[in-house]
């Protein structure tokens, strides 16, 4: 075993102890029984932090797979720029003044909430589909071209299938990203398991603070394992084995 991969063993397995610990200091403690004790709030939290992310990332994919698609086509790739800076504003400005601004047009609620999460996950799936499409070996798809392939079909036979890693994981770090800005939304009235942390946060309250941290931290773990399964199931085989030989090497 190399030293490098002895370190990340090393690294794994006391992060597991460390999880470990704190869920045994945190059943001993009762840290859980808000969730035990009023499950039905819990699952109304759980159901608006969902409809939140859910909604907001699916209008982001809506908007940005598209969008990367039609800047990286050879007529439109000055276009490039102007979608990247225009979608970059919403990393650039701190998510609660994207939240103060979606409110301000919306109002409190949770309308104002998705937007205000759909304007932050639209930069990271834009950039990502750009540059999965852009990683695309320029040979192959002369080659297609030669054979007679119309656009169409070098974009969903060729582009799409190689770039989808990358696409993927826009798509996974958005949602992920999401799922942890998501309690902000308590700070305009959009809900979710926001409501939970910052009332635990008012009142100095560890059962309040963690029966809603946790379950955002598992969703979000939950998340990430889900999209490394679909990424398995829709990148070729090839390109799967090409991406393990590279970081071997």
């Amino acid at each position: 075993m190399g030293i490098n991969k002895a370190i990340a063993l090393t690294v794994k397995v006391i992060s597991y102890l460390a999880v470990l610990v704190f869920f045994i200091w945190a059943f001993a403690n009762n840290m859980f029984y808000r969730i035990t004790e009023q499950p039905d709030q819990f699952f109304d939290l759980l159901s608006q932090h969902l409809t939140l992310v859910g909604v907001s990332a699916g209008l982001a994919i809506l908007t940005s797979v598209p969008l990367g698609i039609i800047v990286t086509r050879k007529s439109l790739r000055k276009s490039e720029w102007l979608a990247v800076n225009i979608a970059n504003l919403g990393q650039t400005i701190p998510s609660i003044a994207v939240l103060a601004i979606a409110m301000g047009f919306l109002g409190i609620g949770l309308q104002a909430a998705i937007v205000a999460l759909y304007i932050y996950s639209l930069l990271p799936i834009l950039q990502n589909t750009i540059a999965g499409i852009d990683s695309v070996n320029r040979g192959v798809i002369d080659s297609a071209r030669g054979m007679g392939f119309t656009p169409a079909q070098i974009l969903f036979k060729i582009e799409l299938p190689n770039a989808a890693a990358s696409i993927l994981a826009g798509i996974r770090t958005a949602i992920i990203i999401n799922i942890g800005t998501a309690a902000l939304a308590y700070l305009i009235g959009g809900g979710g398991f926001g409501v939970w942390i910052f009332t635990g946060i008012q009142l100095f309250d560890n059962t309040y603070l963690l029966s809603g941290a946790i379950p955002v931290t598992l969703l979000a773990v939950l998340v990430d394992f889900l999209f490394r399964a679909l990424q398995r199931i829709l990148v070729p085989k090839g390109l799967q084995l090409a991406q393990e030989a590279s970081r071997q090497n």
